[in-house]
């Protein structure tokens, strides 16, 4: 076996790779002996079946697993000699074989970039605090107590607070369409759960009130069929029912497995302070992702950059109708917004890459109990289908596999934040939303 360098570009390599003729037909040979002894042919006892035969029958089938074995052999050998780090799976290209001669082929592999982190000691990063107010978590209570209230039906005109159920039937153009109508809805008015300006027009009606109520649906809605289209909807007020209000002590905190009003607050309160937190830390995230963004370049392997941009791109287009709404609005042509997406593509495959070498360097790694405390974190989204959920994840490495790649990413981004020059500011809840919103 012969392997040679042809070609030494940036991070891609090109080999040569010449497998002796004589060497590729012993190889076959050797699998025609152990393949004899193991055949049944008719007309001959076992293992007695002329080697010619044998060859004429499998002789194709046997060369097939000779060459495949010898590329793979000589890939592991270049990889090896050269002290490759492969990117992706290498590429083999086969020229032209003919039986008897040498066999010839090329192997292209485009390796890792050498990767030297800087020094994380320079980074500055912000890290905001907000501490939950007692009227944040007031707040939450009562919303707690509105989703525990109770209604009875009254006889009177409906007020904001109310529950009307309502049979409604809309259109747009006169033409009902898919998911617009429903019978015997119990809607809250005042609960902002439907388009806006819906049900604010049903203040104020009695049951048997018949209100056609015209409303616009939001530019930014799900179905981009219905998007920004003015719409009518046919609503018939079947029952008023007034809310009865719930009393929040310690019996409503038992509801909720609880001894008392005051361990409500307090795990309202913890929570409302680990969702900040985790807000927080998001921000702060992005922050020394960009500055490691910055501080950073070095080629990235362009098979990487292409499938992470294949990804993206395909995600942006899924909705073509929309995706086209957005080229006309920002005013760019297809070439242009794939030009954008592509340096994202480019941007999170340095990074990702630069994380995996942090890690790598500092002896990273996620353990086997993370993992499985992530499957059980995902299980709980699934009410009743838990074990179904874990055992998808036990039965397919590479869905678990999926898991570990967050996991890994927050132990090196926490790694870095530990040796980073890191100050507080304390700010509101709306400061800290504001930053977030900037951040998505």
């Amino acid at each position: 076996m012969q392997i040679q360098e042809i070609s030494a570009s940036g991070l891609k390599r090109e080999y040569k790779v010449v497998i002796n003729a004589a060497a590729l037909e012993s190889t076959v040979n050797e699998k025609l002996e152990t393949l004899r002894s193991r055949v049944n042919m008719p007309g001959f006892r076992p293992g007695k079946a002329p080697a010619a035969l044998i060859k004429k029958q499998y002789g194709r089938a046997l060369l097939g697993e000779a060459m495949e074995e010898s590329v793979n052999s000589a890939l592991q050998k270049t990889i090896e000699d050269n002290k490759l780090r492969p990117a992706m799976q290498p590429k083999v290209d086969f020229s032209n074989f003919e039986e008897g001669k040498d066999f010839e082929c090329t192997i292209a592999i485009e390796v890792l970039p050498d990767i030297e982190p800087g020094d994380f000691k320079a980074i500055k990063l912000e890290r905001l605090v907000v501490e939950p107010t007692e009227a944040e978590v007031e707040e939450f209570v009562k919303r707690l107590a509105d989703q525990q209230k109770t209604y009875e039906k009254v006889d009177r005109a409906s007020e904001k607070g109310d529950q009307v159920v309502i049979d409604f039937v809309g259109s747009v153009d006169g033409v009902k369409f898919e998911g617009g109508s429903a019978s015997d809805y119990p809607l809250v008015l005042g609960s902002n759960s439907f388009i806006p300006g819906f049900e604010d027009q049903l203040v104020g009606l009695k049951a048997g009130d018949e209100k056609t109520v015209s409303v616009t649906f939001p530019e930014a809605y799900g179905n981009a069929e219905l998007a920004g289209k003015p719409a009518e909807f046919a609503c018939t007020v079947k029952e008023v029912r007034g809310g009865q209000a719930v009393t929040v002590d310690d019996e409503f905190a038992k509801r909720f497995g609880l001894s008392s009003a005051q361990e409500l607050r307090d795990n309202i309160k913890r929570d409302l302070g680990q969702e900040y937190k985790a807000i927080a830390r998001l921000r702060m995230k992005r922050g020394l992702l960009d500055q490691l963004a910055e501080t950073h370049d070095f080629p990235v392997p362009e098979g990487m950059v292409e499938m992470e941009f294949n990804q993206i791109w395909s995600e942006v287009t899924a909705d073509r109708a929309r995706f086209e709404t957005e080229l006309a609005e920002e005013k760019k042509t297809e070439d242009e917004l794939k030009a954008e997406y592509r340096k994202i593509a480019e941007r999170r495959i340095r990074l990702g890459l630069l994380l995996s070498e942090v890690g790598r360097q500092n002896n990273i790694e996620v353990k086997q109990e993370e993992i499985t405390r992530a499957m059980i974190e995902q299980a709980r989204r699934f009410p009743g289908q838990e074990r179904q959920v874990m055992e998808y994840f036990q039965k397919n490495p590479e869905a678990a596999n999926s898991l570990r790649a967050p996991i890994f990413e927050d132990k090196v981004v926490d790694f870095i934040i530990e040796m980073a020059d890191v100050t507080e500011k304390t700010v509101t809840k709306e400061e800290l939303q504001k930053e977030a919103e900037a951040v998505a």
